[in-house]
């Protein structure tokens, strides 16, 4: 893959809607590439999770459980970023990944990511909003199911 198909790649992630070109391509230059073949695994559940994986090509299923307690829990493909979460702070992964096709991958280390909020306050900041706003959706959704459990 080019420099420039990783671009137009990262540009269909949400959470990079904040970033100009020269952000993005930094973003790019500085992220792996990893091609997969069909059921292999990407990361496994409960493993430290240090990176966050862009989908550019192929379908991946998110996996809980093992052998025969494993269920799908949800299909994705490209554009899709993997372990948003992990790239923000220290975590597990909740879920496996498995590459349900070919896959190639472009693995964004939280040190990078650490690196482009530092360097970019801006998207820091836009980032933190919505972060807020997230949660708060999320808080009031929690509050309108609160009465049906009481």
């Amino acid at each position: 893959m080019s420099l420039e198909s990783d671009i137009a790649i990262l540009r269909k992630v949400r959470l990079f809607d904040e970033l100009q070109t020269d952000q993005l391509r930094l973003l790019a230059f500085g992220a792996e590439h990893r091609r997969l073949r069909a059921g292999e695994f990407v990361f496994r559940e409960s493993a430290r999770a240090d990176a966050g994986f862009v989908i550019a090509s192929g379908e991946v299923a998110l996996i809980h459980g093992r052998g025969e307690d494993a269920r799908v829990l949800s299909r994705h493909g490209p554009g899709t970023l993997l372990g948003e979460l992990c790239l923000i702070t220290e975590t597990t992964r909740p879920a496996s990944a498995r590459t349900e096709t070919d896959c190639e991958m472009i693995r964004i280390s939280r040190p990078l990511f650490r690196r482009m909020l530092e360097e970019y306050p801006e998207f820091t900041a836009a980032l933190h909003q919505r972060i807020r706003d997230e949660l708060e959706a999320m808080l009031a959704d929690i509050e309108r199911l609160e009465g049906r459990f009481s």
